[in-house]
């Protein structure tokens, strides 16, 4: 008798939950939001540098989007709860549209979005963006705890690219939490000029400790995706977080030499 030959069931792909869909669309926005603002700002021109300028909601639209993204994906790696996981991304992901919002909102009105004390709706504005900084680095410290509480999933090289971003990304909090105390002791004490010039040393480290929660994960996953064993792609991933480590290092140094 012939006999029917079939194909080994092979388990299907787990469907995005819904705060992981809402953060990859939000994030998706948010990187257009950033790319749009680069065209205007190559249309309609002016400093790139400086509190007013079209820079801000280019490169924040840009870095909310992609480390919303990020911090979506790479939590699915991270051993807690379905719940807290996704009340966490929701509160995130809104925070990151009101960061954005306020950001471009002000660049479109002419005017500073941090540390701008100058008219009541100014100051609205700057101290909403102050809180939701807060709120930033509360939810994201939770997540980099969990990361250390427990050993991430993930294939050779995973669970120690997401702790090293996280534990980069604290750095990049850290550094944020400095950047707008100064310049609000600089404001509250008259020098508003000074406020908003006084961010510049700490931004080279702000930035490149950012990404290292997209940057190290995803290096992982695509040595994933290669024929080397465990050990090399293990190694592979050592060797790109003392790279990244002392690429922060560097930019902590020139902080302090600029400070």
């Amino acid at each position: 008798m012939p006999t029917t030959m079939t194909r080994p069931l092979t388990p299907p792909k787990p469907s995005l939950r819904p705060a992981e869909r809402l953060c990859l669309t939000t994030g998706t926005l948010l990187t257009l939001s950033g790319f749009l603002h680069l065209l205007v700002f190559a249309v309609d021109g002016g400093p790139w540098d400086g509190p007013v300028s079209w820079r801000k909601p280019v490169t924040f639209g840009l870095s909310f989007g992609l480390t919303l993204i990020a911090v979506a994906w790479v939590t699915s790696y991270v051993r807690m709860g379905a719940r807290p996981r996704t009340a966490l991304l929701v509160v995130f992901a809104a925070d990151c549209v009101v960061e954005v919002g306020g950001i471009t909102l002000q660049a479109w009105r002419r005017v500073p979005s941090h540390l701008d004390m100058e008219t009541g709706f100014d100051t609205a504005v700057s101290m909403m963006l102050a809180v939701g900084g807060g709120i930033l680095v509360v939810v994201l410290t939770v997540f980099a705890a969990a990361a250390f509480r427990g050993v991430p999933t993930g294939p050779a090289g995973m669970p120690l690219a997401v702790r090293s971003g996280f534990a980069i990304l604290l750095v990049a909090l850290a550094s944020g939490a400095v950047m707008i105390a100064r310049g609000v002791v600089l404001t509250r004490t008259g020098h508003q000029e000074a406020a908003y010039h006084s961010t510049a040393p700490l931004k080279p480290l702000h930035g490149v400790s950012l990404h290292a929660v997209l940057v190290l994960p995803a290096l992982a996953w695509l040595l994933s995706r290669t024929a080397w064993s465990d050990g090399t792609r293990r190694r592979i991933v050592w060797a790109a977080v003392g790279l990244y480590t002392a690429a922060v290092a560097a930019a902590g140094v020139r902080a302090v030499l600029t400070w």
